[in-house]
């Protein structure tokens, strides 16, 4: 059923109608279009053309995502979006979001058609993606109804939906709501950093040098969200990990080797994660592990469909950890940890055992040095 409400539509589902839903304790604020993931070897050479293996759809931007894989993961959720088109790919953006359980109202608009977005991806985690997103479409964002957000547990928001987020955040800081900032490289802008520190709680930023294992840039980047104020402040790195800073808690997390096929969605699994660990109130290493393994996991399959919670326990067993502290404006490593410690009562779960057995088929095999076999055995 569609009712009709001025300029908009909200899709109602009858389902949806027929089910009494827990009011969702995580809420996104964002961009809502469907997307088609291409994965391939390598991307072509321009003029060229390339074979692909695999595509598949899903919800896109990172708020979805990440409301999709907590529902997936029995956490109740909401999403308020932008508004999609009175067309397909609308009606398919909200079928999706109810068959995974995403509590909140599609709106619907004749006055554009339904954006899409096509990311393009290699083994080696190159991405290439084609987005529409016009100012028209953001700012459906500034008459969305906010009402979610009230009873909510964590506000998610993105730096790149630009100033729409403001009323969101505001909202959030009203009933007291925490907000997690995917801020990415918006850190580099002092005003923008300036403007949004004092609302925000968790703060997910990158850099490109931080992303190809420059562990200054890394730590630059944490020093500065600590100055600004930022309670958690979270630096992805791919596939080098991350570093997560709160309060006197200081932890670098390496990421497990795996064998990537399709690197979309892999930053907003880490965020899934790490929401997951913060809203069940974790301890912040359990909550690194988990982001990490689920980070590692999603590369490791064409699209978005979400590994269990089991199985990402099973790899995050095995993520190595750094504990540092921050002293006369430096970090210094103090002792590192390559899994969980035995004495950890999720170390010996039957659950997390059988479910490590699966996440080992996954990961490649080590290569083993024979020449340093054999000059071992002579010596």
């Amino acid at each position: 059923m569609i009712v009709i409400h001025g300029l908009w539509s909200i899709v109602h589902h009858p389902k949806m109608a027929k089910k009494k839903l827990l009011p969702p304790v995580y809420v996104g604020f964002g961009m809502l279009t469907p997307v088609y993931i291409m994965s391939l070897d390598r991307l072509p050479k321009l003029n060229t053309g390339a074979i692909v293996h695999e595509v598949s759809d899903y919800v896109y931007d990172d708020a979805a995502i990440i409301a999709c894989n907590l529902s997936q993961w029995g956490v109740s959720s909401g999403m308020i979006g932008t508004a999609v088109g009175n067309d397909m790919l609308g009606r398919f953006v909200a079928d999706r979001l109810d068959r995974l359980g995403v509590q909140g109202k599609v709106r619907v608009t004749d006055r554009y058609k339904t954006p899409l977005e096509v990311n393009v991806s290699d083994k080696k985690g190159a991405r290439t993606y084609f987005w529409q997103r016009s100012p028209e479409i953001l700012s459906t964002l500034d008459e969305a109804d906010l009402s979610l957000i009230k009873t909510a547990k964590l506000l998610y928001v993105d730096w790149y939906d630009g100033d729409h987020i403001v009323r969101a955040m505001e909202e959030a800081k009203r009933h007291n709501v925490p907000v997690f900032l995917n801020f990415e490289h918006g850190h580099t802008h002092p005003d923008l950093l300036r403007k949004y520190s004092g609302m925000v709680t968790v703060c997910q930023a990158v850099t490109d040098a931080a992303q190809i294992g420059k562990r200054q840039a890394m730590l630059g980047v944490a020093r500065k969200l600590i100055k600004a104020g930022i309670e958690t402040a979270i630096i992805t790195m791919a596939s080098q990990g991350c570093l997560v800073v709160r309060g006197d808690e200081i932890i670098r997390a390496h990421a497990p080797k795996v064998k990537a096929v399709d690197a979309s969605g892999a930053g907003a699994t880490f965020s899934s994660g790490f929401i997951y660990g913060y809203l069940h109130n974790w301890n912040l290493e359990d909550t690194i592990r988990f982001a990490i393994a689920a980070a590692s996991l999603k590369v490791t399959r064409s699209g978005l469909e979400m590994f269990s919670v089991q199985a990402i326990q099973g790899l995050a067993r095995t993520v190595r950890i750094e504990r540092m502290v921050y002293r006369g404006d430096q970090f210094h490593t103090i002792r590192k940890f390559l899994s969980l410690p035995q004495s950890n009562p999720i170390a010996n779960n039957p659950l997390l055992k059988e479910s490590q057995k699966m996440v080992e088929k996954i990961l490649p095999k080590k290569k083993v040095d024979r020449r340093r076999i054999k000059k071992s055995m002579v010596e």
